[in-house]
C-alpha cells in the first residue's frame, strides 16, 4: 500500500513547516509521498520546502489558482492507493497512520475524517457535519442546536447524534483532513472548481453520499488543526463564502423563487455573522513554562520574551495557574505526547507554543478565528 498526502499551501511558511515534520514523522514506516502545491505564495514558504523537506513533490504555481483547483493539480502527481488531503495549518500524531488503518473499512466507505482541535486543544464541531440543507443551516445560525442538542430536528448541522469521542457515520467532512482511497477522489473529479473555496470540501463529500458511500468520522486520530491561518473575515470572505453556498444549493437542490430567496438570506446572515466574530482574547501570560527542562533553551526563549521561563520536568503534577504560557519542546518529546496534554487539559486555560525540532522559532495560537503567532530566537 502506498500513501499519498496532497497539501496545499498560501503564505503559511512557518506552519507548513511544522506540518511537514509531522506528517514525515508519522509516515517513515510507510510507503508513501507528499506533495506540496504552492498557488504563489509571496512568503518564504518556497525556501523552506527546499531547506528542510526536499522529499517533497513540490508543485510551484504562478498565480493562487485557489483551493479545489490547486488540489486537482496536485493529484495529477499522485500515485498511492490511498489519499489524505491536509491543510498546511495542521499538526498530526506520529501514530497517525496506524491509528487509521485500525478503522475498520467497508466496501462502501467514502471520505473520512477526524477529531480536530485548536491551538487550544478545544474541539472544533465542524469535523463533523451533516448537509447544511436552508433547515439545518438555519438551527445552526439561530442556535437551535445549543438549545435542543439532541433533537434530530435542530441538532444536525454539527452532526450531535454522535459524541465527539465516538466514531460514525456523518455527511459532511472538512477539508483540513480527508482521507479516501484515491480511486475516489477520481471518480469524483475532485473538487468542484467552481468552488474557489469555503464550500468544496461540503460539495465533496456530498458528491460522495450520491453515489451510496459512507462518509466517517473517526474520534481518534486527535489532529491538531490551527484553522485561523486559513482566511481572514473580511469582505472578500463574505464575497466568496456566499457565492460558494450558493453555487452549492443551486448545484444540488431543487430550486424556486422561495428556495432561493430564503438560501440567499441565510448565507448572508450566516457570513455576516461570521465576519464579525471576534477572537477570544485571551490576557498576555503572567507565567510561562518550559517543557521538557533544558536550560539552555529556556535562556534563549527568555531572552527573547524577555520574561522568565521556568522549566519543568514533569507537567502532569505541576499545578498550573489559570492564563499560563506552556511552551513545548519538540526537540525532546513527540507531537502525540503534545497533542494529547492539549486535548486532555482543556480546563486549564492554558495557552501553548510549539518548538518544532531543529528549528530556532515557536509557534501557535489562542483562537481559532484569528492568526497565530511565530516567533523567532
Amino acid at each position: 500500500m502506498k500513501i499519498s498526502v496532497l497539501i496545499l499551501n498560501y503564505n503559511v511558511a512557518n506552519f507548513l513547516d511544522l506540518c511537514l515534520i509531522s506528517v514525515s514523522e508519522a509516515l517513515k514506516n510507510y510507503n508513501h509521498e507528499i506533495i506540496v502545491v504552492d498557488n504563489a505564495s509571496s512568503d518564504n514558504s518556497l525556501e523552506i520546502i527546499e531547506k528542510y523537506h526536499q522529499y517533497v513533490i513540490l508543485i510551484k504555481n504562478k498565480e493562487n489558482f485557489g483551493y479545489p483547483k490547486g488540489n486537482n493539480l496536485g493529484f495529477e502527481k499522485v500515485t498511492g492507493d490511498y489519499l489524505l488531503i491536509l491543510n498546511p495549518d495542521v499538526i498530526v500524531p506520529e501514530d497517525l497512520i496506524e491509528s487509521i488503518l485500525k478503522k475498520e473499512e467497508t466496501n462502501n466507505q467514502g471520505i473520512a475524517g477526524c477529531y480536530l482541535f485548536d491551538g487550544c486543544g478545544n474541539y472544533l464541531p465542524e469535523s463533523k457535519r451533516q448537509t447544511p440543507t436552508p433547515w439545518v443551516s438555519f438551527t445552526k445560525i439561530i442556535g437551535l442546536y445549543k438549545i435542543f442538542p439532541k433533537s434530530k430536528w435542530f441538532n444536525q448541522y454539527y452532526a450531535m447524534h454522535l459524541k465527539p469521542n465516538q466514531d460514525g457515520e456523518i455527511d459532511i467532512l472538512v477539508g483540513a483532513f480527508m482521507w479516501m482511497k484515491t480511486s475516489l477522489y477520481k471518480s469524483l473529479q475532485g473538487f468542484d472548481e467552481n468552488c474557489f473555496m469555503y464550500a468544496d470540501d461540503i460539495d465533496l463529500s456530498y458528491r460522495a453520499k450520491l453515489l451510496n458511500l459512507n462518509n466517517i468520522y473517526w474520534s481518534t486520530p486527535k489532529v491538531l488543526h490551527y484553522k485561523g491561518e486559513s482566511s481572514n473575515r473580511d469582505a472578500i470572505y463574505i464575497k466568496r463564502f456566499n457565492e460558494a453556498m450558493q453555487y452549492f444549493y443551486n448545484k444540488h437542490f431543487k430550486k424556486n423563487i422561495l428556495f432561493s430567496i430564503l438560501t440567499k438570506i441565510l448565507t448572508h446572515i450566516f457570513t455576516v455573522k461570521k465576519s464579525f466574530e471576534k477572537p477570544i482574547l485571551k490576557k498576555s501570560p503572567q507565567h510561562f513554562f518550559l517543557y521538557p527542562a533544558n536550560e539552555n533553551l529556556k535562556t534563549k526563549v527568555s531572552t527573547k520574551l524577555n520574561k522568565s521561563i521556568l522549566s519543568l520536568t514533569d507537567i502532569n503534577s505541576h499545578v498550573f495557574t489559570n492564563g499560563s504560557c506552556l511552551i513545548f519542546d519538540q526537540n525532546n518529546m513527540s507531537f502525540k505526547e503534545i497533542l494529547d496534554f492539549m486535548v486532555n487539559n482543556t480546563a486549564l486555560g492554558l495557552t501553548y507554543r510549539i518548538i518544532p525540532k531543529g528549528r530556532n522559532f515557536m509557534i501557535g495560537s489562542d483562537s481559532k478565528n484569528n492568526k497565530g503567532e511565530v516567533i523567532f530566537f
